[in-house]
Protein backbone atom coordinates (compact mmCIF):
# COMPACT_ATOMS: atom_id res chain seq x y z
CA UNK A 1 0.00 0.00 0.00
CA UNK A 2 1.07 3.38 -0.67
CA UNK A 3 1.77 5.65 2.00
CA UNK A 4 -0.45 7.98 0.84
CA UNK A 5 -3.51 5.39 0.68
CA UNK A 6 -2.40 4.09 3.88
CA UNK A 7 -2.80 8.06 5.63
CA UNK A 8 -5.66 8.60 3.76
CA UNK A 9 -7.51 5.21 4.85
CA UNK A 10 -6.29 5.87 8.23
CA UNK A 11 -7.73 9.30 7.97
CA UNK A 12 -11.08 8.44 6.57
CA UNK A 13 -11.35 6.14 9.72
CA UNK A 14 -10.61 8.19 12.32
CA UNK A 15 -12.82 10.50 11.08
CA UNK A 16 -15.51 7.76 11.01
CA UNK A 17 -14.95 7.19 14.55
CA UNK A 18 -14.65 10.30 15.67
CA UNK A 19 -18.07 11.12 14.37
CA UNK A 20 -20.23 7.76 15.54
CA UNK A 21 -19.80 6.65 11.58
CA UNK A 22 -22.99 7.71 10.83
CA UNK A 23 -22.98 8.65 7.32
CA UNK A 24 -19.88 9.93 7.23
CA UNK A 25 -18.09 7.18 5.00
CA UNK A 26 -20.44 7.72 2.60
CA UNK A 27 -19.09 11.35 2.06
CA UNK A 28 -16.36 10.16 0.78
CA UNK A 29 -16.55 8.81 -2.87
CA UNK A 30 -13.14 7.39 -4.92
CA UNK A 31 -12.77 9.14 -8.23
CA UNK A 32 -10.04 9.24 -10.71
CA UNK A 33 -7.01 10.17 -8.04
CA UNK A 34 -9.57 11.73 -5.56
CA UNK A 35 -11.89 11.60 -2.61
CA UNK A 36 -14.21 13.65 -2.54
CA UNK A 37 -15.82 14.70 0.88
CA UNK A 38 -18.85 16.78 -0.73
CA UNK A 39 -17.25 20.33 0.60
CA UNK A 40 -19.88 23.12 -1.57
CA UNK A 41 -17.10 25.43 -1.42
CA UNK A 42 -13.60 25.37 -2.45
CA UNK A 43 -11.45 25.37 0.65
CA UNK A 44 -7.89 26.05 0.47
CA UNK A 45 -5.25 25.17 3.00
CA UNK A 46 -1.49 25.75 2.46
CA UNK A 47 1.74 23.90 2.96
CA UNK A 48 2.37 22.84 6.81
CA UNK A 49 -1.28 22.99 7.67
CA UNK A 50 -1.37 18.63 7.27
CA UNK A 51 2.67 18.68 7.43
CA UNK A 52 2.31 16.01 10.50
CA UNK A 53 0.25 13.69 8.43
CA UNK A 54 1.50 13.78 5.33
CA UNK A 55 5.22 14.87 6.22
CA UNK A 56 7.24 17.84 5.09
CA UNK A 57 7.45 17.10 1.65
CA UNK A 58 5.42 19.61 -0.38
CA UNK A 59 4.14 17.38 -3.22
CA UNK A 60 3.16 14.71 -0.40
CA UNK A 61 1.42 17.70 1.41
CA UNK A 62 -0.53 18.69 -1.42
CA UNK A 63 -1.45 15.04 -2.04
CA UNK A 64 -2.70 14.62 1.29
CA UNK A 65 -5.27 17.72 0.78
CA UNK A 66 -6.46 16.40 -2.12
CA UNK A 67 -6.46 13.20 -0.09
CA UNK A 68 -8.85 14.36 2.14
CA UNK A 69 -11.35 16.16 -0.16
CA UNK A 70 -9.54 19.60 -0.82
CA UNK A 71 -10.24 20.83 -4.40
CA UNK A 72 -7.83 24.17 -4.08
CA UNK A 73 -4.64 25.34 -2.46
CA UNK A 74 -2.75 28.63 -1.92
CA UNK A 75 0.70 29.74 -0.95
CA UNK A 76 1.83 32.93 -0.06
CA UNK A 77 5.34 32.50 -0.45
CA UNK A 78 5.12 29.99 -4.24
CA UNK A 79 7.02 33.10 -5.57
CA UNK A 80 9.98 32.54 -3.43
CA UNK A 81 10.42 28.50 -4.69
CA UNK A 82 12.40 26.76 -7.22
CA UNK A 83 11.13 26.89 -10.22
CA UNK A 84 11.84 23.01 -10.35
CA UNK A 85 9.51 23.09 -7.09
CA UNK A 86 7.03 25.15 -8.80
CA UNK A 87 6.52 23.39 -11.45
CA UNK A 88 6.31 19.75 -9.73
CA UNK A 89 3.71 21.20 -7.79
CA UNK A 90 2.04 22.51 -10.51
CA UNK A 91 2.01 18.57 -12.26
CA UNK A 92 0.53 17.18 -8.75
CA UNK A 93 -2.24 20.17 -8.71
CA UNK A 94 -3.06 19.39 -11.95
CA UNK A 95 -3.51 15.53 -12.01
CA UNK A 96 -4.99 15.95 -8.59
CA UNK A 97 -7.80 18.18 -9.78
CA UNK A 98 -6.49 20.84 -6.84
CA UNK A 99 -6.77 24.88 -8.48
CA UNK A 100 -3.88 27.01 -7.20
CA UNK A 101 -5.01 29.85 -5.33
CA UNK A 102 -3.29 33.17 -4.48
CA UNK A 103 0.29 33.91 -3.62
CA UNK A 104 1.83 37.46 -2.31
CA UNK A 105 3.09 38.74 -5.76
CA UNK A 106 5.22 41.74 -4.17
CA UNK A 107 7.28 42.94 -1.36
CA UNK A 108 5.08 44.24 0.71
CA UNK A 109 5.89 47.55 2.74
CA UNK A 110 4.67 46.96 6.19
CA UNK A 111 6.88 49.94 7.79
CA UNK A 112 7.34 52.35 5.79
CA UNK A 113 5.17 53.85 2.41
CA UNK A 114 5.81 53.02 -1.15
CA UNK A 115 2.83 52.92 -3.51
CA UNK A 116 0.89 55.63 -1.43
CA UNK A 117 3.68 58.36 -1.53
CA UNK A 118 4.07 58.42 -5.49
CA UNK A 119 7.83 57.80 -5.62
CA UNK A 120 8.53 56.59 -9.21
CA UNK A 121 11.39 54.59 -8.59
CA UNK A 122 8.73 52.43 -6.13
CA UNK A 123 6.36 52.13 -8.01
CA UNK A 124 8.81 50.89 -10.79
CA UNK A 125 9.95 48.01 -8.61
CA UNK A 126 6.95 47.24 -7.38
CA UNK A 127 5.69 46.98 -11.16
CA UNK A 128 8.70 45.08 -12.08
CA UNK A 129 7.55 42.48 -9.11
CA UNK A 130 4.15 42.70 -10.91
CA UNK A 131 5.70 41.40 -14.32
CA UNK A 132 8.17 38.83 -12.43
CA UNK A 133 4.38 37.46 -11.11
CA UNK A 134 2.81 37.11 -13.92
CA UNK A 135 5.60 34.64 -15.18
CA UNK A 136 5.38 32.65 -11.92
CA UNK A 137 1.54 32.77 -12.45
CA UNK A 138 1.38 30.85 -16.04
CA UNK A 139 4.11 28.12 -14.20
CA UNK A 140 1.74 27.08 -11.38
CA UNK A 141 -1.67 27.63 -13.50
CA UNK A 142 -2.93 30.78 -11.12
CA UNK A 143 -5.17 33.18 -11.57
CA UNK A 144 -4.78 35.10 -8.26
CA UNK A 145 -1.91 37.28 -6.64
CA UNK A 146 -2.39 38.70 -3.29
CA UNK A 147 -1.35 42.94 -2.97
CA UNK A 148 -1.11 45.39 -0.52
CA UNK A 149 -0.37 48.47 -1.02
CA UNK A 150 1.73 48.83 2.23
CA UNK A 151 2.01 51.64 5.06
CA UNK A 152 0.31 54.93 5.02
CA UNK A 153 2.46 58.24 4.44
CA UNK A 154 1.99 60.65 7.42
CA UNK A 155 2.86 63.53 5.70
CA UNK A 156 0.15 63.41 2.93
CA UNK A 157 -3.34 63.63 3.00
CA UNK A 158 -5.14 60.21 2.61
CA UNK A 159 -6.78 61.81 -0.55
CA UNK A 160 -3.18 61.75 -1.96
CA UNK A 161 -1.98 58.91 -1.21
CA UNK A 162 -5.01 57.57 -2.84
CA UNK A 163 -4.34 58.97 -6.17
CA UNK A 164 -0.82 57.41 -5.90
CA UNK A 165 -2.02 53.56 -5.15
CA UNK A 166 -5.18 54.04 -7.85
CA UNK A 167 -2.28 54.90 -10.62
CA UNK A 168 -0.33 51.89 -9.49
CA UNK A 169 -2.68 49.68 -9.81
CA UNK A 170 -3.76 50.82 -13.10
CA UNK A 171 -0.04 50.37 -14.62
CA UNK A 172 -0.13 47.12 -12.89
CA UNK A 173 -3.73 46.17 -13.94
CA UNK A 174 -2.16 47.23 -17.79
CA UNK A 175 0.30 44.36 -17.34
CA UNK A 176 -1.86 41.51 -15.90
CA UNK A 177 -4.97 42.09 -18.50
CA UNK A 178 -3.41 40.39 -21.26
CA UNK A 179 -3.02 37.20 -19.58
CA UNK A 180 -6.15 37.36 -17.55
CA UNK A 181 -4.57 37.37 -14.26
CA UNK A 182 -6.31 39.14 -11.10
CA UNK A 183 -5.00 41.03 -8.66
CA UNK A 184 -6.54 40.76 -5.60
CA UNK A 185 -6.02 43.95 -3.02
CA UNK A 186 -6.17 42.57 0.40
CA UNK A 187 -7.52 45.39 3.32
CA UNK A 188 -5.80 44.37 6.74
CA UNK A 189 -6.49 45.02 10.13
CA UNK A 190 -5.48 47.77 12.72
CA UNK A 191 -4.62 45.26 15.16
CA UNK A 192 -2.10 42.84 13.73
CA UNK A 193 -0.69 45.05 10.98
CA UNK A 194 -0.86 49.01 12.60
CA UNK A 195 -0.02 51.92 9.87
CA UNK A 196 -1.00 50.01 6.60
CA UNK A 197 -2.96 52.36 4.13
CA UNK A 198 -5.94 49.49 3.01
CA UNK A 199 -7.51 48.40 5.93
CA UNK A 200 -11.39 48.04 5.21
CA UNK A 201 -13.60 47.02 2.58
CA UNK A 202 -15.77 49.99 1.39
CA UNK A 203 -11.67 51.63 0.80
CA UNK A 204 -11.02 48.30 -1.37
CA UNK A 205 -13.68 48.69 -3.19
CA UNK A 206 -13.37 52.20 -3.98
CA UNK A 207 -10.30 51.91 -5.31
CA UNK A 208 -11.61 49.27 -7.62
CA UNK A 209 -13.86 50.89 -8.70
CA UNK A 210 -11.15 53.82 -9.25
CA UNK A 211 -8.86 51.16 -11.16
CA UNK A 212 -11.90 50.09 -13.07
CA UNK A 213 -9.98 46.82 -14.66
CA UNK A 214 -11.20 43.03 -14.25
CA UNK A 215 -8.08 42.71 -13.15
CA UNK A 216 -8.01 44.59 -10.06
CA UNK A 217 -10.47 42.79 -7.57
CA UNK A 218 -10.74 42.33 -3.66
CA UNK A 219 -9.41 39.71 -1.53
CA UNK A 220 -11.80 39.58 1.29
CA UNK A 221 -10.06 38.00 4.37
CA UNK A 222 -12.77 37.18 6.92
CA UNK A 223 -10.42 37.30 9.74
CA UNK A 224 -9.08 40.43 8.97
CA UNK A 225 -12.59 42.46 7.91
CA UNK A 226 -14.22 40.64 11.72
CA UNK A 227 -11.34 42.64 13.31
CA UNK A 228 -11.37 45.75 11.37
CA UNK A 229 -15.31 47.05 10.85
CA UNK A 230 -17.72 43.64 11.72
CA UNK A 231 -20.51 43.72 10.00
CA UNK A 232 -19.84 41.26 7.66
CA UNK A 233 -22.37 39.87 5.41
CA UNK A 234 -23.69 43.05 4.71
CA UNK A 235 -20.50 44.37 4.01
CA UNK A 236 -19.73 41.42 1.40
CA UNK A 237 -22.92 42.11 -0.29
CA UNK A 238 -21.73 45.71 -0.72
CA UNK A 239 -18.73 45.01 -2.23
CA UNK A 240 -20.00 41.71 -3.59
CA UNK A 241 -19.18 43.00 -7.32
CA UNK A 242 -15.59 43.57 -6.87
CA UNK A 243 -14.80 40.66 -4.27
CA UNK A 244 -12.50 37.83 -6.26
CA UNK A 245 -11.50 36.21 -3.41
CA UNK A 246 -11.98 34.87 0.39
CA UNK A 247 -9.77 34.06 3.24
CA UNK A 248 -10.60 32.84 6.44
CA UNK A 249 -9.63 32.41 9.94
CA UNK A 250 -11.35 32.55 13.11
CA UNK A 251 -11.15 35.40 15.74
CA UNK A 252 -9.86 35.54 17.96
CA UNK A 253 -6.42 33.11 17.81
CA UNK A 254 -6.68 33.07 13.91
CA UNK A 255 -7.54 29.60 13.85
CA UNK A 256 -9.60 27.16 11.95
CA UNK A 257 -13.86 28.03 11.81
CA UNK A 258 -15.89 27.32 14.98
CA UNK A 259 -12.73 28.15 17.56
CA UNK A 260 -14.02 31.82 17.65
CA UNK A 261 -16.45 34.09 17.49
CA UNK A 262 -17.62 34.02 13.85
CA UNK A 263 -20.37 31.86 12.71
CA UNK A 264 -18.52 30.23 9.66
CA UNK A 265 -21.49 28.03 8.57
CA UNK A 266 -23.89 31.16 8.48
CA UNK A 267 -20.90 33.22 6.28
CA UNK A 268 -20.02 30.60 3.80
CA UNK A 269 -24.06 29.79 3.41
CA UNK A 270 -24.37 32.93 2.56
CA UNK A 271 -21.47 33.54 -0.02
CA UNK A 272 -22.38 29.94 -1.27
CA UNK A 273 -26.00 31.28 -2.22
CA UNK A 274 -24.49 34.01 -4.03
CA UNK A 275 -22.86 31.39 -6.59
CA UNK A 276 -19.33 32.23 -5.50
CA UNK A 277 -17.37 29.84 -6.96
CA UNK A 278 -14.01 31.21 -6.31
CA UNK A 279 -11.80 29.80 -3.66
CA UNK A 280 -11.81 30.48 -0.13
CA UNK A 281 -8.57 30.42 1.41
CA UNK A 282 -7.61 28.78 4.64
CA UNK A 283 -4.93 31.30 5.73
CA UNK A 284 -5.40 30.38 9.42
CA UNK A 285 -3.32 27.94 11.97
CA UNK A 286 -4.24 24.94 14.02
CA UNK A 287 -5.53 25.43 17.19
CA UNK A 288 -4.53 22.46 18.36
CA UNK A 289 -0.96 20.52 17.63
CA UNK A 290 -0.20 16.94 16.03
CA UNK A 291 -2.32 15.11 14.05
CA UNK A 292 -5.37 15.26 15.98
CA UNK A 293 -5.12 19.13 15.65
CA UNK A 294 -5.01 18.77 11.43
CA UNK A 295 -8.01 16.30 12.08
CA UNK A 296 -10.00 19.07 13.95
CA UNK A 297 -9.19 21.11 11.16
CA UNK A 298 -10.93 19.25 8.18
CA UNK A 299 -13.90 17.96 10.95
CA UNK A 300 -14.16 22.40 11.66
CA UNK A 301 -14.84 22.69 7.91
CA UNK A 302 -16.85 19.55 7.45
CA UNK A 303 -18.87 21.03 10.28
CA UNK A 304 -18.90 24.39 8.57
CA UNK A 305 -19.83 23.28 5.19
CA UNK A 306 -22.87 21.83 6.36
CA UNK A 307 -25.30 24.03 4.92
Amino acid sequence: MKRRDFVKNKMIASTALGLGGVGVLSAFKEGPEQVKTGFKLKYAPHLGMFKESAGDDPIDQLNFMADMGFTAFEDNGMKGRSQDLQEKMAATMAKRGISMGVFVAHTISWDKPNLANGDASLREKFLAEIKESIEVAKRVNATWMTVVPGHVDLRLRKEFQTAHVVESLKQASALLEPHGLIMVLEPLNFRDHPGLFLTDSPQAYEVCKAVDSPSCKILFDIYHQQIQEGNLIPNIDACWDEIAYFQVGDNPGRNEPTTGEINYRNVFKHIHSKGFEGIVGMEHGNSRKGKEGEQAVIEAYKSSDTF
